[in-house]
């Protein structure tokens, strides 16, 4: 039987976990679960894991475990030799290319963003412009992944139509 599976964590890379940490749990209020730990190629059950993934030869990395207000676990991982890449917006390609947050204060959000060394991408938008209070933006944490604000929750955004214009 097909049902609605609850969405468990999302794994994002940086290139400096203590300043992800840091960003993440006073920009997003996100608690921490695991402080920084290096994990290594070896013979233990998480090193034989990261094989699988990431096949032989990976070395090490370093990982924090975060969780936000509603228990979806953040994964923060730092790779050896990170990089930040020049253009991590090719949203014309395959894969994640955002997550999504939501908070009343967009604005005030996005402000903390930026003041914590993200970006803010776009100007925060309305979707029902006098008709409902529903807004959004991009932003970017500052290591170039982005984060969407949405002022209220995706349900009620999506469920009013909110790319249906009078013609229907």
């Amino acid at each position: 039987m097909t049902y609605p599976r609850t969405f468990s964590h999302i794994g994002i890379s940086v290139t400096d976990l203590e300043k992800a940490v840091d960003f993440y749990t006073s920009v997003l209020g996100w608690y921490v679960i695991m402080p920084p730990t290096e994990i290594v190629s070896d013979d233990s059950a998480i090193g034989v894991m990261c094989d699988d993934v990431f096949g032989k030869g990976w070395g090490s990395f370093r990982i924090a475990h975060l969780a936000t207000g509603d228990r979806v676990g953040v994964e923060l991982f730092e790779f050896r030799n990170a990089e930040r890449r020049e253009n991590n917006f090719e949203y014309w390609k395959t894969g994640v290319f955002h997550f999504c947050v939501q908070d009343p204060d967009v604005e005030g959000l996005a402000k903390k963003i930026v003041e914590h060394g993200g970006k803010q991408r776009m100007p925060i938008r309305e979707y029902y412009p006098g008709e409902k209070p529903y807004r959004m933006v991009y932003c970017e944490d500052p290591f170039g992944n982005l984060i969407e604000i949405y002022s209220h929750s995706y349900e009620l955004t999506y469920s009013s139509g909110a790319y249906q214009d009078d013609q229907g």
